[in-house]
């Protein structure tokens, strides 16, 4: 076999060796443009975890590379004179040029050629290859030759950035967050070896150009960060190499191989600098692929599998990275939002990969006193030798309503109601599930007139017969256990007269079982499905005293929160969307006209609730659709929510249109959340992706919403709720009925079946 590789930097040099090292048979060629002592940037960043797969592919690369660089375990996060330092992260620096050294020596050693100063333009300068890689980095011109193959993409993010170098050595990996008359800059600075550390400036597009140095030559740049980081430098120069002001660009690639080509690195993926560093990407990116290449039967298989088995694992990586990226970017809107710990703790895990257990293993005296901090906070008292309760165990209040703690168990359509009325079923659902210990149960989307609902089998308050069966559930909640229990009233509007879930979700019913549906357009939710009409003031009138009847039957009831459904393309958000509003009246066209009548709605509905008694609305904060609706709509309709009485936004997402296409991922609603609790400062619910109490705390102590919904989960479990509290060691009390306490040091009980 013969493979050459083009791009002499750590990913196709590694990779060279591991596939040398495996048969040293093959004949292995590196081509690189560069000298073999020159190099862009300063240190490369490597965690532990990373570090360990490079030791079980190569225990000789790894010695080497272990002899060389600098480890720390702490972060220290600088706001104004303060420092917060947390531990236990595992961190490794090496120079970039050492790391270059090293597998060079390495290749040369095993018998890989190596040949510099070599530009390739055209793979027939390299002759016949069984394997040819492009690991010739983020513009790699061999891979854009074969773009429509590969299918590459590179988004720019919105902060500049410049990578400089320093010869003063930082206690921990050190983040700064600095001010100037022209804006706030950001401070990324680490040891990469014993005389070195790595020293990035970044900052807004806005605050860079303020300070005149988007005319700035290299010099002049490195100087203004020198005096704007005087206090972390000491005195020690700033070192530049080829430093420019640039945005970070993400890499994607529809493809990792055509043929047998196939793309290594920068040249296939890229990850924002502020989760760790390409050269992590590129040298397991090497590993995944030697193997590969040393398993399968063949070329296109080896190949294959490669992209298979490593693809899944960057996306996760850089879903995260994107999520880092936007953090850095939204500095502006949290520094000053959020108190001190509350925003280290939301630097800690911005990546949303780190949970409070996480930082618990890492860190316990850090988390600790998070706890306790939150736990104060909340009102809790606890006593200075007193371990505290985590966040998603403290209450929280809205209005005249305090929640026993901040898990919400989601309003999940069950499709199992009877003309509207809820029966046995919803009893044990609901009931079991408000025993199982979460603060809060949310009754499924139930609506407000027959022709409201999405399926036969939806929930209803358009009839008065509906408030007793409602009341004997709140009042199981009420009696029985310390749950609050709120509903959520919605208008199902063009994704109405559907089949159950089970029998065929969002396929229309039969004509002879349909009802008549309504929209603010006539666009139908399929392009199968019946065409709604247009509503006319006279059905907008009617649709909200529609609302205004069931908001009513709701306190009859005696539910503690009422939640409007402005969400997922129901009647409420299709007037929000531009995707599925179309009118040219005052209720179509500009967001401000197409907010008006859910607001409408709302105002009507929020005049006749109690006062004491809180009101939510659930919004979809994107459409996930070019063009449709987005966070920015979603920040301007939740401060218009709020002027209009409303207490909490449940932030969802999608579901507008068949068409959308959802970044799913853990957590992947929670950054909108975030937003709209900061720029709206109202108090947020976040759902989606959520499925362990590590990701609940964490979400709570870093500030990125006050309520916490789980709808899988408590499916799955539940007690899920009870279970998450025994496992931090605050176990809720039991029905009096179930005298479990007694027995768990006798039985030694585990929630999760594994005890005696």
């Amino acid at each position: 076999m013969r493979v050459v590789c083009i791009g002499g930097g750590p990913g196709g040099l590694y990779l060279a060796a591991l596939l040398k090292k495996a048969d040293p048979r093959r004949e292995v060629v590196v081509y690189e443009r560069n000298p073999s002592d020159r190099t862009f940037g300063f240190g490369v960043v490597f965690s532990d975890a990373t570090l360990g797969n490079i030791a079980a592919a190569d225990p000789e690369t790894y010695a080497d590379i272990e002899a060389r660089f600098a480890h720390w375990d702490d972060i220290d996060v600088h706001l104004g004179d303060d420092c917060y330092r947390s531990t236990g992260h595992g961190f490794a620096g090496l120079s970039r040029q050492t790391l270059l050294d090293i597998l060079q020596a390495r290749c040369r050693g095993l018998g890989v050629v190596l040949h510099y100063e070599v530009e390739i333009t055209a793979e027939e300068q390299v002759g016949p290859a069984d394997v040819l890689v492009f690991a010739d980095g983020l513009n790699s011109a061999l891979r854009e030759r074969h773009a429509a193959h590969f299918g590459p993409r590179i988004a720019e993010g919105k902060n500049r950035f410049i990578w400089l170098g320093t010869t003063r050595r930082f206690p921990a990996f050190t983040f700064d967050f600095v001010r100037d008359a022209h804006g706030l800059w950001r401070l990324h600075a680490y040891n990469y070896d014993q005389e070195h550390s790595t020293f990035i400036v970044e900052t807004t597009d806005a605050t860079w150009r303020a300070a005149g140095l988007a005319d700035a030559d290299e010099a002049t740049s490195a100087a203004f960060c020198a005096r704007l980081f005087a206090h972390h430098t000491e005195g020690h120069p700033i070192l530049t190499n080829h430093a420019v002001w640039r945005r970070f660009p993400t890499v994607s690639c529809d493809r990792w191989y055509h043929g047998h080509r196939v793309l290594v690195g920068d040249a296939a993926h890229t990850a924002h600098f502020s989760i760790g560093s390409g050269t992590k990407l590129a040298m397991e990116d090497a590993i995944v692929l030697a193997q590969a290449l040393d398993a399968a039967p063949d070329v296109p298989t080896a190949l294959a599998r490669y992209d298979a088995e490593r693809r899944p694992v960057v996306a996760a990586t850089q879903r995260s990275a994107a999520v880092s990226l936007r953090w850095f970017e939204d500095v502006e809107r949290m520094i000053d939002r959020l108190p001190p710990r509350t925003f280290v703790t939301s630097l800690l895990t911005r990546s949303l990969r780190i949970n409070h257990d996480n930082l618990r293993t890492r860190d316990p005296a850090f988390v600790l006193a998070t706890d306790r901090w939150f736990a104060a906070q909340a009102g809790v008292d606890v006593a200075p030798d007193a371990t505290p309760p985590p966040p998603m165990l403290t209450p929280f209040g809205l209005r005249d309503l305090t929640l026993p703690n901040r898990v919400v168990v989601s309003p999940m359509c069950m499709y199992s109601a009877v003309d509207g009325t809820p029966g046995d079923f919803h009893l044990v659902h609901l009931g079991a599930r408000a025993q199982g210990g979460a603060g809060l149960i949310m009754a499924e989307m139930t609506d407000v007139s027959a022709d409201a609902r999405i399926t036969l089998g939806c929930t209803g308050l358009y009839d008065d017969a509906h408030v007793a069966a409602w009341k004997r559930i709140v009042d199981f909640v009420h009696t029985q256990t310390p749950a609050k229990i709120g509903v959520q009233l919605g208008h199902a509007g063009r994704k109405g007269a559907t089949l159950r879930m089970w029998e065929g979700a969002d396929q229309p019913l039969p004509p002879e079982q349909a009802w008549p549906l309504i929209a603010p357009s006539p666009l139908p939710y399929l392009p199968h499905s019946q065409v709604p009409r247009p509503m006319d003031p006279a059905d907008m009138e009617r649709v909200r005293d529609d609302f205004v009847a069931a908001a009513r039957r709701a306190d009859a009831a005696g539910f503690d929160l009422l939640e409007v459904h402005l969400a997922h393309g129901y009647l409420l958000a299709s007037f929000l969307s531009p995707i599925t509003n179309r009118r040219s009246d005052d209720y179509g066209g500009t967001l401000e006209n197409r907010m008006r009548y859910p607001l409408e709605v709302f105002g009507a509905v929020r005049a006749v609730w109690p006062a004491h008694k809180p009101m939510s609305a659930r919004l979809s904060a994107t459409d996930w659709m070019p063009g449709g609706f987005d966070v920015d709509d979603a920040v301007a309709v939740a401060k218009a929510l709020k002027s209009a009485g409303c207490d909490l936004i449940d932030v969802s997402t999608g579901q507008t249109d068949p068409a959308a296409r959802p970044e799913y991922g853990r957590l992947y609603q929670t950054p909108f959340a975030e937003r709209v609790r900061q720029e709206v400062d109202i108090a947020t619910l976040t759902v989606g992706g959520i499925s362990s109490h590590g990701d609940v705390n964490a979400i709570l102590a870093a500030g990125r919403a006050d309520l916490c919904a789980l709808a899988r989960a408590h499916l799955f479990d539940p007690s899920w709720t009870r279970h998450a509290a025994y496992e931090q060691g605050h176990a809720l009390p039991w029905p009096d009925q179930y005298p479990i306490d007694r027995f768990v040091p006798r039985m030694e009980w585990s929630p999760r079946g594994q005890g005696g």
